[in-house]
């Protein structure tokens, strides 16, 4: 039997796919290796920043090995206008070394062994999982945990809890391209500030009624 909340889900999905019929991955790249990459530089940074300062990078250093043996000071000056650059370049030095040396220069395809790679935590993991091993997975970005919480689908007391809610709602072989449906709409029809209620028809019916958020 569908509790409440898989029913609002199941509404919130038919509205979404009429939006969203098909989507794209935001973060530009060519395989495994350079979308993790793409995903740790996008901590903090637009994925419009993102996908300009990764052609550069990956013309230097486009596999692991390339970027393993890329002076890290070349690669905090590329990676720069992404913001945090000291930490993400080492984080993408070190990574790409350990890819090298323990993984064969092949990303791994467990959650348990990418967040054991420096700079990798759960969210990332997540989507290397789903958009380059199309492996169920539900990242859990600002955007999505505000919409959980907003849509009454969540507490919304964290991004774990978040996912574990939204997990428990939409079928397993939804996640994949529902994360990337929300994040969609969140930008164009949901977001934090200048919400138009009158363009935004899940809000319309499912909007909660104090602390908008």
């Amino acid at each position: 039997m569908s509790t409440k909340k898989q029913i609002k889900g199941k509404k919130i999905l038919n509205i979404l796919e009429e939006i969203y019929p098909s989507v794209p991955i935001p973060l530009n790249h060519e395989d495994p290796f350079t979308l993790l990459v793409a995903v740790v530089l996008s901590a903090q940074c637009t994925d419009v920043r993102v996908n300009q300062v990764t052609p550069s990078l990956f013309r230097e250093g486009g596999t692991p090995n390339k970027m393993a043996k890329l002076p890290l000071k070349k690669i905090e000056k590329i990676i720069r206008p992404c913001g945090l650059s000291p930490q993400k370049s080492k984080a993408i030095k070190n990574l790409s070394s350990l890819i090298v040396e323990k993984y064969n220069s092949k990303v791994p395809e467990s959650f348990s062994e990418l967040e054991s790679l420096p700079g990798v935590g759960h969210k990332t993991a997540s989507v290397v999982m789903s958009q380059a091993f199309n492996i169920p997975a539900f990242p859990i970005d600002t955007h999505i945990h505000r919409l959980a919480w907003r849509w009454g689908l969540s507490s919304g007391k964290n991004v774990i809890q978040t996912e574990k809610d939204l997990k428990k709602i939409f079928p397993e072989n939804k996640w994949n391209k529902l994360h990337l449906q929300l994040i969609f709409y969140g930008r164009e029809y949901c977001p934090a500030r200048g919400h138009d209620l009158s363009k935004c028809k899940i809000c319309q019916l499912y909007r909660r009624k104090s602390n908008f958020k």
